[in-house]
């Protein structure tokens, strides 16, 4: 497990550093399955067909409050569904209640998800909480399209929403076109561990390589 959160640190501190590469074979996204703080199990499963974007928070967290009525609109529309998780909130889960409340939050659901290093915790279905807020957003296919680290912005996602739409009608119609130049977005995956066998090292820089054709690919403001 050690081994794994050091995966995920590294991958995080080269979003900061840079754009990440694509791997030749993005990761499935888990099919994550949550029990809400009122006892109602769900899984991403359920939602097939609509975007599902999973929100972490903490109760300590002042920036995680302003971007709450942003999500609550988001979770109004028929397309979406919003997911808020909870963690890092001391011994007492009903803190996580008591605070979605508070902070007027009204998702389709809010999970209390007990502290980062327990190895049973929500986030790691779905992918590296190293601050707060942190979101993952779900295409209606049920793969994770975008990585949020910080507030969520709407105009930025109803345009990545409109840019998916654009792209699968071009694509139902046979008409889709490669894009045109390099892509001004930061392209990231989350990949299994590697081998600890170091690779050679080279003076020559690697080349980037490229996503199969069809191939979903994340993407992070």
């Amino acid at each position: 497990m050690h081994k794994l959160l050091g995966v995920w640190l590294i991958g995080f501190a080269s979003l900061l550093s840079g754009p990440a590469l694509a791997s030749e074979e993005p990761t499935k996204a888990i099919n994550f399955e949550f029990t809400d703080v009122e006892g109602k199990s769900f899984q991403l499963s359920d939602f097939k067909g609509r975007w599902v974007l999973v929100n972490f928070w903490a109760p300590w967290c002042p920036l995680c409050w302003v971007e709450v009525p942003t999500l609550n609109e988001l979770n109004k529309r028929k397309d979406f569904v919003v997911i808020g998780v909870g963690l890092d909130y001391g011994p007492d889960a009903n803190v996580v209640k008591e605070t979605a409340k508070r902070h007027n939050i009204d998702f389709h659901a809010i999970v209390a998800g007990g502290a980062r290093r327990n190895p049973d915790s929500p986030f790691r279905q779905v992918g590296p909480v190293d601050f707060y807020p942190t979101s993952y957003v779900y295409d209606p296919d049920g793969e994770i399209v975008m990585f949020i680290p910080g507030q969520v912005r709407m105009n930025r996602i109803l345009a990545f929403m409109d840019d998916y739409r654009n792209k699968q009608t071009k694509l139902a119609g046979g008409k889709a076109e490669p894009r045109q130049g390099p892509s001004p977005i930061q392209e990231v995956s989350h990949s299994k561990p590697q081998s600890k066998t170091a690779a050679p090292r080279s003076d020559k820089p690697a080349a980037k390589p490229q996503a199969p054709a069809g191939k979903p690919r994340t993407v992070t403001y």
